[in-house]
């Protein structure tokens, strides 16, 4: 549904010539205008012009070259393929009836038709339904209608077996004008599904960590506004888990299941469950300010991993998806969408009649290959490895190649161990560790078969079991083992900067590889990486081409800091003992303008002498006016000295890092109370530039 801004719900159209003017039909489509009020209540403007034409002459397999070459925010927001990861898990059925609720312009509703035997779209938006309609103009399994959700919601039938709502429930409040705008939506929606149908709702989290990072709220693009409570208003609203809960306790809701989109339910990579929720170390992937700057206020994996430590993560996930109804059989999924598509597939955990399972699902008919070459992986490495202590985790083929399919084992990775051993210091533990998985990875070395990614992650250890539970990247050819476990160390550092304190030199030489073989193997890990993702561009990559920045405040802060105090000078008073920093004080906001100090300094008839110091960097210095209860100073060394090259009378220029005058107001007339005036022109100049100055005037004299 797209958000209405509040306006009074629109009339039926009536006329017959604007009805002319729209099509009825695009390919397949059907688009339904019966409740169209006539013009888009909604609408992002230019962008959607410039949609519809790339959505009319290109086909779905261009657009990822699309994105990459508008280098735009909306556009890679509409036409990105991780936008349908969202649906694509879910048990939706080749006969199953689908209403989407704010079809908007297709994302959602491409990955739903490819699975459901008819899929309801309702949008506000013309302009957004007929992109929609020609992105899925082949689909013959698609009607949209296009109008109020309010008007067109009493026609809709009631025996959908899911409702999607993504994106769409924080806008409740636009349409449902009552006192309980979300729990009468939840109800409305409610009537439409059969009894053992789904409701499913994708929102953000009011309480996501990316907000309390810095990142602006999505729908208002303030910063803390949800955390606050929405204070300036706006159309949307977001909630906690608990608010969710009680919007759903309140319509008698009493079956749902929360799980967790990451990093985001826009994009999601990765969608954890309460049965499988995130693991230490598991969510690094923090950085998708694609559509506006933001923040960095603290570093969100590590207190990500505080959050995942303390049984948190429900709390403080950026984003939620509810199911309302039957619990999938789901409980974990894991995209790898953004490889090239002979190689692009999702992992998810599934509970089955015979207990827990992995399975590996390719995301296109490109990609069955390579599912099917891992039953032959795993009968390569069970051979290879039978007799060394590895045990290599089993693969089941689906029917026609459709999964493959590994039991789930119990045991906690050999990255985790090794992170303990890390953060605990324990040096001795962590090496005990490596030599048993080179000692392993070793076995059978001369066979004409490996697996290339037997990193660290891969592999399951269970007190002496260890377990290979990841072999997608098995060739048959031989490769070393000190390869194969210089890539491990590589990956394992190069993903996670506390890993750095490790003596790499120390593993070097334990394998016995010099840097010659070293940068050999990382050109080669290079390439690997460029066939596994082909020619398509990280989602890393995408936002840097965007040019969205990514702010530190505290770096922000040092540097206003440093301003203030370059704005202040330190005046020393001299009674007889010397200059000390108790007889000291600073005079801020000094300046009148740029490089322009003016100052009034107070002193008693017992000073003998002052000191100023204007900086506390190389600068030069030029005096204005300096006097003494109205008197002029003469600029002479019998009144004034400097740790400074007098480049001039009254000018100096300072290579220290502490340049300073002293004046000698005793050998000047002086009264009970004085007025020092001390105006001056100051220009920061670098140590270098002073060291110049300073020999060509050596020179000079």
């Amino acid at each position: 549904m797209s958000e209405n801004k509040g306006r009074p719900t629109p009339i039926h159209l009536k006329e017959e010539e604007l009805l002319k003017k729209l099509p009825v039909k695009i390919g397949n489509v059907d688009l339904n205008y019966e409740y169209y009020p006539g013009e888009d209540l909604y609408s992002d403007g230019m962008v959607e012009e410039e949609l519809l034409s790339i959505v009319k002459n290109a086909s779905p397999v261009e657009y990822p070259r699309i994105i990459e070459e508008k280098k735009s925010w909306p556009i890679l927001y509409h036409l990105s393929p991780l936008r349908g990861n969202i649906v694509d898990w879910l048990p939706i059925q080749a006969g199953d009836k689908v209403l989407e609720v704010g079809s908007g312009c297709g994302a959602i509703t491409e990955k739903l038709s490819q699975k459901a035997g008819h899929v309801t779209c309702v949008d506000l938006s013309a302009q957004r339904s007929h992109i929609n309609a020609y992105r899925n103009q082949e689909r013959d399994n698609i009607e949209i209608h296009v109008g109020n959700f309010s008007d067109i919601e009493p026609t809709l039938p009631e025996d959908y077996d899911f409702a999607c709502m993504i994106g769409v429930f924080e806008y409740g409040q636009s349409y449902i004008h009552t006192h309980t705008p979300y729990e009468d939506f939840l109800k409305i929606m409610m009537k439409h599904v059969k009894k053992d149908g789904c409701i499913v709702i994708a929102i953000e989290n009011r309480l996501g960590l990316k907000y309390w990072a810095g990142c602006k709220e999505d729908h208002v693009g303030t910063y803390f506004s949800g955390l606050e409570g929405y204070p300036e208003g706006g159309s949307a609203r977001t909630f906690t888990r608990p608010g969710l809960e009680e919007i759903f306790h309140n319509c008698g809701v009493e079956r749902y299941a929360f799980y967790y989109p990451y990093p985001d339910y826009k994009f999601p990579t990765t969608i954890f469950s309460d049965q499988r929720l995130p693991h230490v170390g598991e969510l690094t992937d923090n950085m998708r300010n694609f559509d506006r700057d933001r923040m960095v206020l603290f570093n969100e994996k590590y207190v990500f991993d505080g959050i995942v430590k303390d049984g948190l993560f429900d709390i403080f996930s950026n984003s939620y998806l509810a199911i309302i109804g039957r619990t999938p059989d789901t409980c974990y999924v894991k995209y790898s969408n953004d490889r090239g598509g002979e190689y692009a597939l999702r992992t998810e955990i599934v509970e089955t009649p015979n207990g827990k399972a992995v399975r590996k699902v390719p995301l296109n008919s490109q990609a069955k290959a390579h599912i099917k070459g891992m039953w032959d992986s795993w009968q390569r490495l069970q051979e290879r490895y039978q007799g060394s202590g590895l045990t290599i985790n089993p693969c089941r083929l689906g029917e026609d190649g459709c999964y493959a399919e590994f039991p789930f084992e119990p045991g906690v990775t050999l990255e985790e161990l090794l992170d303990q051993c890390l953060e605990k210091e324990d040096m001795e533990g962590f090496y005990r560790l490596f030599d048993r998985y080179y000692e392993l990875i070793s076995y059978g070395e001369d066979q004409d078969v490996a697996d290339y990614d037997l990193i660290f992650a891969n592999i399951l250890v269970d007190g002496d079991r260890w377990t290979l539970i990841d072999y997608e990247w098995t060739v048959n050819q031989r490769i070393s083992s000190q390869e194969l476990a210089f890539r491990a160390v590589y990956c394992y550092v190069l993903e996670e900067e506390k890993r750095n304190k490790l003596n790499l030199e120390l593993i070097m030489k334990k394998l016995g590889i010099n840097q010659q073989m070293a940068e050999e193997y990382r050109e080669k890990e290079k390439k690997f990486q460029k066939q596994v993702t082909g020619k398509r561009r990280s989602m890393g990559e995408i936002r840097a081409m965007l040019g969205t920045y990514s702010i530190d405040p505290k770096l922000l802060m040092e540097r206003r800091l440093q301003e203030i105090l370059d704005e202040r000078i330190q005046i020393y008073y001299d009674y007889g003992s010397g200059f000390s920093e108790e007889n000291s004080i600073y005079m801020p906001d000094i300046y009148v303008g740029k490089d322009k100090i003016e100052a009034e300094i107070s002193l008693d008839g017992n000073v003998k002498t002052l000191r100023i110091d204007p900086a506390d960097h190389s600068c030069m210095l030029k005096l204005t006016e300096l006097s003494l209860n109205g008197m002029p100073v003469p600029l002479q060394k019998k009144y004034i000295e400097s740790n400074g090259r007098i480049v001039k009378a009254g000018c100096y220029i300072f290579e220290t890092q502490d340049p300073n005058l002293i004046i000698k107001v005793s050998q000047l007339p002086m009264a009970g109370e004085n007025v020092l005036s001390f105006k001056a022109e100051m220009t920061p100049v670098s140590p270098e530039t002073a060291k110049d100055v300073i020999s060509s005037i050596k020179k000079i004299f």
